[in-house]
């Protein structure tokens, strides 16, 4: 009985595994060009997303908002995945080199940044100050990354 259970959790255990290998973004296939593109497009839409959640937000409509904020950490997460060795340079890149050098901050703040997005969705219904709880959670982010992490344009 222990050996079967054993052997339950092993295949439990590897399908977990091979689960995750596949679900995470195949960067090693594809291109320097694709990577870079790709990272871009992503803080691009969350840009784009950030000013919808905050007129959504500022007009009352949280549980719109709420939903763009869940996307939004959700890129923040998959954005890590963007930044190997081989695209610090190309395809107009606006990411500096302090991103490798630094790479567990970076990825700290990326992870913040997601986080922060969750605990957004949980307090932005009761907030006295949209705005202000908008630029605690969500701005502040953007900010930090760009005034640290990308070049100026």
């Amino acid at each position: 009985m222990l050996i079967n259970y054993i052997i339950n959790a092993f295949k439990y255990f590897f399908c977990i595994l091979i689960f995750v290998i596949l679900s995470l973004p195949a960067n090693s296939e594809m291109s320097v060009e694709e990577i870079i593109k790709g990272r871009k497009a992503l803080f691009s839409k969350n840009y784009s997303t950030a000013k919808r959640v905050q007129a959504l937000a500022s007009k009352g409509e949280f549980d719109k908002a709420k939903s763009l904020m869940i996307e939004m950490s959700e890129n923040y997460k998959t954005l890590i995945e963007y930044f190997p060795e081989n695209t610090k340079e190309g395809y107009k890149t606006e990411a500096l080199p302090i991103i490798w050098e630094e790479k567990e901050d970076f990825n700290n703040l990326m992870t913040k940044a997601s986080t922060d997005m969750i605990e957004l969705t949980k307090v932005i219904e009761n907030s006295d100050d949209i705005r202000g709880t908008l630029t605690k959670f969500m701005w502040s982010n953007c900010k930090a990354c760009h005034s640290k992490y990308r070049a100026e344009h």
